[in-house]
This record gives C-alpha cells, structure tokens and sequence, in this order.
C-alpha cells in the first residue's frame, strides 16, 4: 500500500473545460457570454490584472480570447 500520484491526463488541465464549455454554445450564447465578461472585466482600472485575465480566455480558447479582449477593448475606448 502507499500513495502514487494520478496520471495526467489532457482534459486536466486549467482551461481545458472552459474550453469544452465555450466550443458547442451558440452564437447567440457566445455573444451573450463575451458581453457579461467584458462588461465587468472593462471596468477594472489595471491594465495588468484585465491582460492575466484575457490570457485565461485565450487559453481555454483563442476564439474566446479574441472575442473578450475585443469587447473589453471596445468598452475601454467609449
């Protein structure tokens, strides 16, 4: 008897099931989505908190990523 590590697997990682979650939605739940983040995320002040926070987006799906950083970028500029 003793304690063994788990194996890795691929689905383990961070932004795997954000990822799975983003990729079947509709366009319409998409936009919905991307709308209500970038709504909050445009309103923090620090440029370095909404940029670790776009690279979460990115890495659970560059589409998403794009999307979100767009929309905040827009929000930011009005």
């Amino acid at each position: 008897m003793g304690t063994h590590p788990a194996p890795r697997h691929t689905k383990d990682d961070d932004f795997f099931q954000a990822g799975e979650l983003y990729r079947p939605m509709s366009a319409e739940e998409k936009s919905r989505l991307v709308a209500n983040i970038a709504g909050g995320l445009s309103q923090v002040s620090r440029d370095d908190v909404i940029e670790k926070n776009l690279a979460h987006f990115h890495a659970a799906d560059p589409e998403y990523g794009r999307r979100v950083a767009e929309a905040v970028r827009a929000l930011r500029e009005d």
